[in-house]
C-alpha cells in the first residue's frame, strides 16, 4: 500500500496529462503528495485535472505546449527549465496514432508521428536530464505492446513506438550511473481517447469495460516509482484481463 508521504516534495512532469491514462498518473501521484506539473495541448482538459487536484488539497499546474511542433518542444521545456529547480518524476506519456497499410500510406503520417512520439519525449527528455540529476529522479516512458510486436496496418504508429523502446533503453544505460532510473511500461489497450478513435477505424464496437483501465496502469507506474533506490524496475508488460 502506497501511503500518502511516499512522494510529498517530489516534483512530477506528466506529458498528454489531461485526459486518460496521463490523467490518472497525475491524480494518483498528487494523491501521494507530489506536485504536478502537467504538458498538453488543450488548456480546458489539463485545467480540469488541475482543479480535480486542487479540489484534493494537492498542487498542480498547466503547460500549455503543441508537442507535435519543434517550437512547442522548445518552448515548454524552456518554460520548465526556468520555473522548476530540480524534477524528481518525468513522465513521458503523450502519443498520436494513425495507421493504413504501408502501399497505400501518406509519408507525412509517419513524419507527424515522429515528431509526437520519438523527438518530444526524446527532446524533452534531453533538456530536462539536468533538472533530474539534481535529484536522482526517474523517467516513465509509456510505450505500447506495438512497441515490441509490429502488426499489419500499422506501421507507422509500431515503429514509433520501437523507437521510444530503443531511447528508454539506451537512455537507462547512460544515466544509471547517475542515480537516475528508467522505466518502460508497455500497454495493451486502455480504455483512452486514442483507443476509442482507433476501435471506430477499425469499425469495432468501443466497449472500454473490456480494457485496461487507466487506474490500473497508475496503480502499477507508482508502485515501480516507489521502489526503493536499491532496485529498478525497468520494463513493465500490462495488458487486458479480458481479450476481446
Amino acid at each position: 500500500m502506497i501511503q500518502r508521504e511516499s512522494f510529498e516534495g517530489q516534483t512530477a512532469i506528466v506529458t498528454g496529462g489531461g485526459t486518460g491514462v496521463g490523467a490518472a498518473l497525475a491524480l494518483a501521484l498528487a494523491s501521494t503528495g507530489a506536485t504536478i506539473h502537467l504538458v498538453g495541448r488543450r488548456l480546458d482538459k489539463l485545467q480540469s485535472v488541475v482543479d480535480r487536484i486542487h479540489g484534493a488539497g494537492g498542487q498542480a499546474f498547466c503547460h500549455v505546449a503543441d508537442l507535435s511542433t519543434n517550437e512547442g518542444q522548445v518552448s515548454v521545456a524552456q518554460r520548465i527549465q526556468l520555473e522548476l529547480p530540480h524534477l524528481d518524476i518525468l513522465i513521458q506519456n503523450a502519443a498520436a496514432y494513425s495507421s493504413g497499410n504501408i502501399a497505400e500510406s501518406d509519408p507525412t503520417d509517419l513524419d507527424k508521428l515522429y515528431q509526437t512520439n520519438i523527438r518530444a519525449p526524446y527532446f524533452l527528455t534531453r533538456a530536462l536530464l539536468p533538472l533530474l540529476s539534481v535529484r536522482r529522479g526517474q523517467v516513465v516512458f509509456i510505450n505500447s505492446s506495438s512497441g515490441i510486436a509490429a502488426k499489419p496496418s500499422s506501421a507507422q504508429y509500431d515503429a514509433t513506438k520501437h523507437a521510444l523502446k530503443a531511447i528508454a533503453d539506451s537512455l537507462r544505460g547512460e544515466v544509471n550511473q547517475l542515480g537516475i532510473r528508467v522505466l518502460s511500461v508497455f500497454l495493451g489497450r486502455t480504455a483512452t481517447e486514442m483507443q476509442q478513435r482507433i476501435h471506430a477505424l477499425e469499425g469495432r464496437p468501443y466497449r472500454p469495460e473490456l480494457l485496461l483501465q487507466p487506474e490500473d496502469v497508475a496503480t502499477v507506474v507508482i508502485n515501480a516509482l516507489a521502489l526503493p533506490h536499491t532496485a529498478e524496475l525497468t520494463d513493465v508488460h500490462i495488458r487486458p484481463m479480458i481479450k476481446s
